[in-house]
């Protein structure tokens, strides 16, 4: 049965929208799952602090919803049968996962749990700041604050990284070594529109690297296959 994942992007830049669903699509399609990308219609282009990240979540949810009721939730590629929320800080995950019926999962969720699994201790390498109050928060959420060492940030203002992938994918690789020597026996690359560089990161023989879009695509291929009505895709 075919199915579409909505992938929601939290800020209003349709260039991370576009990149994100690019770069998730492969391990989605794999599973006979399409991929659509969406886009909040207001906010910020960029999440850098708490008050924009508590924003976004009725941002996130509304959009959803239009996308559910103008489309009468059918697409090109069926029926929607889960939603991704592309933002590290899980903005509007709680609101959507209580009024849709499909697995909603987020892609600092997913990178948590992938990056916790077995116990491991993981850090985090972030250009945001303002936001690692929130992320440690975020660890604390979803019960893995005991092996958690911590935030590790980038120098530069986050839009000057933005606008420059070359060093924010060095600075980003200096937060990393930053983790290993704190401890850390995997590091998350803590934020959606940071994909692009996480993949370039997973690359290097830093450290294992928590990937949070193909993590999210993992989670939702396991909840989808496990919900009711769910088949087991491929082959």
């Amino acid at each position: 049965m075919p199915g579409t994942v909505l992938v929601i992007n939290p800020n209003t830049n349709k260039q991370t929208t576009a990149m994100m669903t690019d770069l998730i699509r492969p391990a989605l399609s794999a599973a006979g799952l399409t991929v659509e990308g969406i886009t909040v219609a207001h906010g910020p282009r960029m999440l850098a602090d708490p008050a924009a990240l508590a924003a976004a979540g009725p941002h996130v949810l509304h959009a959803v919803r239009h996308r559910l009721t103008t489309a009468a939730g059918v697409g090109a590629g069926g029926e929607v049968v889960a939603v991704i929320v592309a933002a590290i800080g899980d903005p509007g995950r709680e609101l959507l996962d209580g009024v849709l019926d499909v697995p909603v999962v987020g892609i600092g969720q997913a990178s948590i749990l992938a990056a916790a699994r077995g116990g491991q201790r993981f850090g985090m390498a972030t250009s945001t700041p303002l936001l690692a109050d929130s992320l440690v928060d975020l660890v604390a959420q979803y019960g893995h604050s005991d092996t958690f060492i911590g935030v590790r940030l980038t120098t530069s203002d986050p839009l000057v990284l933005a606008a420059d992938p070359e060093r924010q994918f060095l600075e980003l690789a200096d937060a990393v070594r930053a983790c290993v020597a704190d401890g850390a026996e995997s590091v998350i690359i803590a934020g959606g529109p940071l994909a692009a560089t996480a993949r370039r990161l997973a690359e290097l023989d830093l450290a294992p690297i928590i990937e949070p879009l193909p993590s999210a695509a993992a989670l939702v291929i396991a909840a989808v296959d496990n919900s009711p009505g769910g088949t087991s895709r491929g082959g």
